[in-house]
């Protein structure tokens, strides 16, 4: 139960980041860097989609998947269509992970620490959750300052869960 939960809120989430990277009118804007502000929304985007499909495709869906976290942070002007595709494989394996997981496992420790740190599967899981939404959020609000627009119709807090 609590597996779905999780998947959920990252699938919402994982999609809101679309929705996000869709919202700059002018796709140069993605790359931006803003004075105080270390990452642009697609150094974000490319972060978050190589962390899912890492720690969650590759670990415990068996995806096969092989990051290069550098590249994440070094690669800039990715067209949006690839950053998007690069969401939907984040989102695919986000599915592919949570099939594997059985609730039973959740005190298991994780297949590999994070930063030095042994977790269990369901600490991790947690984790990767909020880490997600915080990058989420930065990159909401580097797409307000870069575009001067507010927030995306539709993309207010509902409480909701949604696949």
């Amino acid at each position: 139960m609590i597996t779905d939960w999780i998947r959920r809120v990252m699938a919402r989430d994982l999609g809101a980041l679309g929705a996000q990277i869709e919202a700059y009118a002018d796709e140069r804007d993605i790359w931006k860097l803003v004075p105080g502000i270390e990452n642009s929304a697609g150094t974000l985007a490319l972060h978050l989609a190589g962390n899912i499909q890492h720690y969650i495709g590759a670990q415990l869906g068996g995806t096969g998947y092989v990051r290069d976290r550098d590249a994440e942070f070094t690669t800039r002007d990715v067209p949006r269509a690839e950053l998007l595709e690069l969401v939907e494989g984040a989102s695919a394996a986000l599915q592919a992970g949570f099939v594997a997981i059985d609730e039973g496992a959740l005190d298991d420790e994780y297949p590999i620490d994070l930063g030095g740190v042994t977790l269990s599967t369901g600490q991790t899981l947690l984790h990767l959750a909020a880490h997600l939404a915080f990058h989420l959020g930065q990159v909401d609000y580097h797409r307000r300052i870069v575009t001067g627009a507010g927030a995306i119709a539709g993309m207010q807090s509902t409480g909701r869960l949604v696949d």
